[in-house]
């Protein structure tokens, strides 16, 4: 097992430093540099000002170049200093990814704690009224814009009902650290999560439900049927094979867990890494570009090697047909 997850984290490197290239490359693309933009909007910035910030980012040099500064400051575990307001990258990133990592593991945590029973229930009674059920539920979230939702819930409950706030995470004037402080917290999350989780039960629990589906048509189940094994033991012993694929979506939705933000924090005012993010691509500050699209690339590349190894710990074929 150890020869398995060092094969599959050296794998890992190469892929990072594509990633990270093509990257670069990408966000370089338009023409111009946020250093002109500047001069453009703000004309009591002299020329020898402006050629004084391309020198101190290396604008003024080959993007091979560039590319090889911000990897010495990567190494060094530095993605540098904004170009908006001279903030480092790293010090606006660690404010603002607990925000969006704990509200996306709450979405998270709910999505399954849903999804699963529904799975359950629609693959036991499948092609049933509540199986049909289910799948018009889940599916209109899954197809539903998540931000003409948003804007109908706001306009619901909190321009029309005064229920809940419009935005952002605190009221004004609240002690931190008070119940009344997390109360108001959680009454700021409740439309934002709720909206995550619905666009997210389809994914979940279709894939329980394929799987259980899968699973209650193989030989060795029918042969437990024909043994006279409980249905409860046998649908306990179905769901534990039928969580195989719910592995891989579980691993690949880490990477979501910043590029899924961009919309919602957006619309809702919530200082997290999705906002800054959108602000960054506004305002075409590249190093805290390259920071929060570096911070994806590991989460994505984790998410993928955690599935991998569950993979492998859950079925030791694989792991073996791999070092084979």
């Amino acid at each position: 097992m150890k020869a398995f997850i060092l094969k599959k984290i050296f794998e890992l490197i190469p892929t990072f430093f594509g990633i990270t290239i093509i990257i670069f490359l990408v966000i370089h693309l338009a023409p111009g540099n946020p250093i002109d933009s500047m001069g453009t909007f703000n004309p009591n910035i002299s020329a020898e000002s402006l050629e004084n910030m391309k020198r101190l980012y290396h604008l003024n040099e080959p993007l091979y170049v560039q590319y090889l500064e911000w990897l010495k400051s990567l190494f060094r575990l530095d993605f540098g200093t904004s170009m908006v307001d001279g903030v480092g990258v790293m010090h606006k990133i660690a404010e603002r990814l607990p925000v969006t990592i704990g509200i996306n593991v709450v979405v998270l945590l709910i999505s399954l704690a849903i999804s699963i029973p529904i799975g359950i229930i629609s693959a036991i009674r499948k092609d049933s009224f509540i199986d049909k059920f289910f799948t018009f539920f889940v599916f209109s979230g899954y197809a539903m814009p998540s931000f003409w939702l948003a804007l109908l819930l706001m306009i619901l409950f909190s321009v029309r009902l005064h229920m809940l706030p419009l935005s952002g995470l605190h009221s004004l004037n609240i002690k931190p650290g008070t119940p009344t402080y997390y109360l108001d917290l959680v009454k700021h999350l409740i439309i934002p999560v709720s909206i995550g989780v619905y666009g997210s039960l389809a994914g979940f629990s279709r894939y329980i439900r394929k799987g259980i589906i899968d699973v209650l048509d193989k030989d060795f189940i029918r042969m437990l049927y024909l043994r006279g094994v409980s249905k409860k033991r046998i649908y306990i012993h179905t769901l534990k094979n039928a969580m195989l694929p719910l592995v891989t979506i579980l691993g690949l939705s880490i990477p979501g867990l910043i590029g899924g933000s961009v919309i919602m924090e957006s619309i809702f005012a919530i200082p997290g890494m999705g906002q800054l993010f959108y602000f960054s691509a506004m305002s075409r500050d590249y190093p805290t570009i390259m920071g929060i699209l570096t911070i994806s690339t590991i989460l994505t590349l984790v998410g993928n090697l955690i599935a991998d190894i569950t993979y492998a710990l859950v079925d030791p074929r694989i792991r073996y047909s791999d070092n084979g």
